[in-house]
C-alpha cells in the first residue's frame, strides 16, 4: 500500500491470508477434515461459500443458454489508499470474481462512482485497478466522479460519458444520467463543497439528476439508425424510473426518456447508484438495479418498484455483506436474465421472464430473513 497505515481489517486479514496459507502446507487427510468442517458450518448458515464458478453454475442449471454475457462491477466509493483500504479491498475482489469467470464475459460494465470525492488520485487509484480486468471493459460514469471538476478527469481517464455501440445484434448506449441544475454559482460554493454535497444522501440542497434536453435529443439521434426490432440496453447510473426523490434515487426527466425508449420492443435499462438488489417494469422497459461494491443502501420508505425481491437484512458486522457484482445473460430475444453475485449469500437470479409475466412466472426466492 506504500505507507505505515494498518486498518483493524487490514490485519484482520493479513491474519487470515496467514492462516490459509497455514492450511496449504496441511497434509491431504487433514486438510479435507477442515474443509468439512468449514462447509457443514456454511451449510447450517443457509449460506453458500461466494465463489465466482457458482455464477455459471446458477444459470446453467436452468437450461437457458444466454446469446452471451457480460459482467458488472459498481459503486466503488474509493478514497486514495492513504485514507482507507477497505474500500480497496473491495474492488480488488470483484475484478477476481470476473476475471474468474469461465466462460469469460464478452466484456466488463463499470457503473459508475469509482470515486467517492472525484478527486485526482481517487480516479487515478480506480483507473489502475480496472486494468487488470481481463475482459474489455466499458465506463459509466456516477454523480461521485463529476461534480468536483464536472468531469474533466474522468474524461481524460475513460473518454466521452455518453456513447453506444452495437454487438451481436444488440444495441447499447451509455448515458451520463447525473446532471444536475445549477445550485452552486449563486450560493459561491467553492467545487470542493459543491461535491459533498452531491456526495450526501439526503440534502435539499442539490438539483434532481437529469439526463438533460441536449442528450436526450443525441439519444433520439442515435436510436434513429437503429430498427425497433433490435434489442436495446441502456445503462445509466442513477435509475431512469422515479423510485425516492428524497433520497435522489429518481431521474426527473425520466419520463421523456421512457417516451424515446417506448418505441422499441425489447428495451433492458440497467442501472448502479441505489446499491440495492431493485427490479422494475415500466411498459415495454425492464429495469435492474446493480449492486455496489462499498456498501448496500436500505431500501426507501416508499416508492419501491413491486418486481423487488428484497434481500436478507445485511449483516452489519460485516464489510461484505449486501455488497457484490454480478453478470447480465443476454438471451436470445435480447432481454436479460441478471444474476446478483453477494459476496456472503447465495446468488441470486432474476429473469427477463419474471418481469416480463409482472412477477408470476420464475420469481426468485423471497428473503428468509426481514429486508432492510
Amino acid at each position: 500500500m506504500g505507507n505505515k497505515f494498518q486498518s483493524i481489517e487490514t490485519k484482520h486479514y493479513a491474519e487470515r491470508e496467514a492462516f490459509f496459507e497455514g492450511l496449504k502446507r496441511l497434509d491431504r487427510r487433514a486438510f479435507l477434515r477442515v474443509a468439512g468442517v468449514s462447509a457443514g458450518i456454511v451449510a447450517g448458515m443457509g449460506k453458500l461459500t461466494p465463489h465466482s464458478f457458482q455464477l455459471v453454475n446458477v444459470a446453467e442449471a436452468q437450461g437457458e443458454k444466454p446469446r452471451f454475457s457480460f459482467a458488472y462491477i459498481s459503486d466503488t466509493h474509493l478514497y486514495e489508499n492513504k485514507l482507507n483500504d477497505r474500500f480497496v479491498r473491495a474492488i480488488l475482489k470483484a475484478v477476481d470474481d470476473v476475471n474468474a469467470l469461465d466462460p469469460q464475459p464478452d466484456f466488463v460494465l463499470f457503473g459508475g462512482d469509482l470515486a467517492q470525492l472525484g478527486q485526482p488520485g481517487e480516479l487515478k487509484l480506480g483507473a489502475q485497478i480496472l486494468k487488470a480486468v481481463k475482459a474489455p471493459l466499458r465506463m459509466m460514469v456516477g454523480e461521485h466522479d463529476w461534480f468536483l471538476d464536472m468531469g474533466e478527469q474522468w474524461r481524460d481517464l475513460f473518454g466521452a460519458p455518453n456513447y453506444s455501440f452495437d454487438h451481436k445484434g444488440v444495441h447499447f448506449v451509455v448515458l451520463n444520467s447525473i446532471h444536475e441544475k445549477d445550485f452552486w454559482t449563486e450560493r459561491k460554493l467553492t467545487p470542493l463543497e459543491r461535491m459533498k454535497i452531491v456526495a450526501g444522501l439526503d440534502n435539499g440542497i442539490q438539483s434532481r439528476f437529469e439526463v438533460g434536453a441536449e442528450q436526450r435529443q443525441w439519444l433520439q439521434d442515435d436510436l434513429s439508425k437503429v430498427a425497433r426490432t433490435t434489442p436495446l440496453i441502456v445503462f445509466s447510473h442513477s435509475p431512469l424510473y422515479k423510485y425516492y426523490k428524497p433520497w435522489n434515487f429518481w431521474t426527473d426527466d425520466a419520463d421523456e426518456v421512457q417516451a424515446i425508449l417506448k418505441p422499441y420492443e425489447k428495451v433492458t435499462v440497467i442501472h448502479g447508484h441505489t446499491h440495492q438488489l431493485l427490479s422494475n417494469r415500466i411498459g415495454n422497459i425492464q429495469f435492474h438495479g446493480m449492486l455496489s461494491t462499498a456498501w448496500p443502501w436500505p431500501y426507501a420508505p416508499e416508492g419501491l418498484p413491486s418486481l423487488t425481491v428484497p434481500m436478507n437484512r445485511a449483516d452489519p458486522f460485516s464489510q461484505f455483506d449486501g455488497c457484490g457484482d454480478g453478470r447480465m445473460d443476454v438471451l436470445e430475444s435480447g432481454l436479460v436474465d441478471k444474476v446478483y453475485n453477494l459476496w456472503q449469500r447465495d446468488p441470486i437470479v432474476v429473469r427477463s421472464s419474471y418481469l416480463g409475466s409482472g412477477g408470476r412466472q420464475a420469481p426468485p426466492p423471497k428473503p428468509k430473513l426481514p429486508t432492510y
